[in-house]
C-alpha cells in the first residue's frame, strides 16, 4: 500500500470512528438526531446535485446568479498568490464563477467529506483551468485538517456557499465560524452564502420536493448508515418530514417512523415508536442585520453584501482584522 492510500486509509478509519460515535450519540437522545454532515456520501452528494435543479429548490439557483452577477466585486482586491479554501466544496461548480476571476491565486484548497466528489471535481477543473494548482483534501471541516505546507503562508479566502451555516444551531454557527477563523488566519476573508427569511410555503416546497428527491436525499442517511456502521434500517419504516419552526425560524428535516420497531447500530439498539422522528437537518434563515451580529460574535468584521433584487438570498463578505489565529487547517 502506498504512502497516500495509507494515508486516505487512515482518514477514512478515523471518520467511520467519529461518525460511529456521532450515530451512536444522536440516536440516544430524548429527541434522536443525526448531523446533517452525514448525508454526504458518494449517493448523497449525488442526490444533492439533482436537489440543487429541482425548480422548487430556488436557493442553488438564486446564490449562482449573485455570484454570476458579482463576482468580480466580490473578488477584486483579492491578493495575487492567495488561496482559495472552500469547506465542504462537494461539486465545486460555483465555484467556477469565482475562479473566472481569480486568474492568480496559488492554490485552490477543497474541503470535503466525499472523496468520490473532491476526486470529480478535481478532474473537471484540471480540464477547466488547466495552470490552477487544485490541493483536495478529504475530511470533516469540524475537525483537524492537514493543510498543504508549502501553501500555508499564502494569504487565504475561505468560500462556504449555499447557506450550509443555515444547519447549524446559532451557538453551532459562531463556533464555525470562529474554527474558520483559526483555518484562515489574520487578514484571512471569508465569502459565505446565507439564506434569508421569506415565506413560509417557498420554504416547505425547497425541502420537501414533488418528486421526491429531497426525501430520498434524507433517508440515503440510513443506507450511509447500513453501509458504513453496519446498521440495520429499513429505510420502508421510515418517511421524509419537513416542518417549519416559526420559534426557531428555521426549516427541520426528520425521518418519521411509521411503525413501532427496534434498530441495531454498532452493537447499539435503539427502540422507536410509532410517529418518532429522527431529526436530521435544520435550515435557519437569517435576515442581513441577524447574520452580521452573529459573525461579528465569532470575531469576524462584516465587509460587504450582496442579494438578488427580491431579497431571498445574501452572500457576505467577512473580514479578519484585530484576531491573530493558527496557520493550521
Amino acid at each position: 500500500m502506498s504512502g497516500v492510500q495509507s494515508k486516505n486509509t487512515a482518514l477514512n478509519n478515523a471518520v467511520n470512528m467519529t461518525f460511529a460515535d456521532d450515530v451512536i450519540k444522536g440516536l440516544s437522545l430524548p429527541q434522536k438526531m443525526l448531523p446533517s454532515r452525514y448525508f454526504y456520501d458518494a449517493e448523497g452528494s449525488r442526490l444533492f446535485e439533482d436537489i440543487t435543479q429541482l425548480p422548487e429548490y430556488y436557493l442553488t439557483r438564486i446564490e449562482t446568479e449573485i455570484l454570476r452577477a458579482h463576482s468580480r466585486d466580490i473578488t477584486k482586491d483579492v491578493a495575487a498568490e492567495s488561496v482559495l479554501v472552500e469547506f465542504g466544496s462537494g461539486s465545486s461548480l460555483k465555484t467556477e464563477l469565482l475562479l473566472n476571476t481569480l486568474p492568480m491565486l496559488s492554490a485552490y484548497v477543497s474541503v470535503d467529506v466525499s472523496n468520490a466528489a473532491l476526486q470529480e471535481a478535481a478532474d473537471r477543473l484540471a480540464r477547466h483551468f488547466p495552470d490552477l494548482v487544485v490541493r483536495p483534501v478529504l475530511g470533516d471541516f469540524w475537525q483537524p485538517l492537514s493543510f498543504p505546507p508549502d501553501i500555508a503562508k499564502h494569504p487565504r479566502i475561505g468560500f462556504f456557499p449555499g447557506s450550509t451555516i443555515g444547519n447549524f444551531t446559532h451557538n453551532e454557527a459562531a463556533k464555525l465560524l470562529t474554527k474558520f477563523a483559526s483555518h484562515l488566519s489574520l487578514g484571512g476573508r471569508l465569502i459565505i452564502g446565507v439564506d434569508m427569511k421569506k415565506d413560509v410555503q417557498t420554504l416547505l416546497n425547497a425541502y420537501d420536493d414533488s418528486a421526491g428527491v429531497t426525501a430520498e436525499f434524507n433517508l440515503n442517511l440510513l443506507t450511509h448508515i447500513n453501509r458504513e456502521l453496519g446498521g440495520l434500517f429499513e429505510l420502508a419504516k421510515f418517511r421524509h418530514k419537513v416542518v417549519y419552526n416559526a420559534d426557531e425560524g428555521r426549516i427541520e428535516m426528520h425521518l418519521l417512523s411509521l411503525v413501532d420497531q427496534n434498530v441495531s447500530v454498532c452493537g447499539h439498539d435503539f427502540s422507536f415508536v410509532k410517529g418518532e422522528t429522527i431529526h436530521t437537518e435544520n435550515s435557519y434563515k437569517y435576515s442581513i442585520d441577524q447574520f452580521q451580529t452573529l459573525a461579528r460574535s465569532a470575531g469576524w468584521h462584516p465587509h460587504a453584501v450582496w442579494t438578488d433584487e427580491l431579497h431571498q438570498f445574501s452572500i457576505h463578505e467577512l473580514r479578519l482584522n484585530t484576531i491573530s489565529h493558527t496557520n493550521q487547517l
